[in-house]
């Protein structure tokens, strides 16, 4: 196999959507994200981590010092972002269970629940490198960590989230779709 310089991609720009579980998503590179999907806004310029693991448990038999077969136990699939545009979708969704209120016209308060009670969502990942787009749909998630906000001179006070991927009555855990000509099934 040749090495090709043109498959190499990056992620220019991207936009991270989320809305109420079970809202349809797109299904093609072509259709806008619909009613009930919302843009968070800025990202940090780290940009967005996607990471997927699988663990598995080896199976080991008397008669063999290695094992003999390797039984897949979990696969689990995350999403890692900083939002840095606070507005109210990205801090209810930082802080779960959260309300927003105004209580004047330009005074607005964040009630922060003691026991919030579990928030899932649908999420949406989007990034393009020139003409290559590519979609990512989680279609049931929830943030599962946060880290400490900072809040300092010389930086964005960033929501720092990860986003675990839950399973759903699909086959799938999330949908990836691209029109990278490197993805062709040949």
């Amino acid at each position: 196999m040749a090495l090709n310089a043109d498959n190499v991609r990056v992620g220019l720009t991207g936009t991270i959507y989320l809305a109420p579980k079970g809202t349809t998503a797109p299904t093609d590179l072509d259709t806008a994200w619909g009613p009930g999907w919302a843009d968070l806004g800025y990202m940090s310029d780290d940009g967005v981590e996607m990471e997927y693991s699988t663990d598995t448990e080896d199976i080991t038999a008397w008669q063999s010092l290695s094992p003999v077969r390797k039984v897949l136990t979990s696969v689990d699939m995350t999403l890692g972002f900083t939002a840095i545009e606070l507005k109210t979708r990205t801090v209810t969704l930082y802080f779960p269970g959260s309300t927003m209120t105004d209580v004047s016209g330009t005074v607005h308060k964040l009630d922060i629940p003691a026991a919030p009670s579990p928030a899932e969502w649908a999420f949406g990942l989007e990034w393009a490198d020139g003409a290559i787009k590519n979609r990512l749909v989680v279609p049931r998630g929830e943030v599962t960590d946060r880290d400490a906000i900072t809040v300092a001179r010389s930086e964005a006070v960033g929501l720092n989230m990860t986003v675990s991927a839950y399973a759903t009555s699909a086959p799938e855990l999330a949908t990836w779709l691209s029109n990278d000509p490197s993805w062709s099934a040949a």
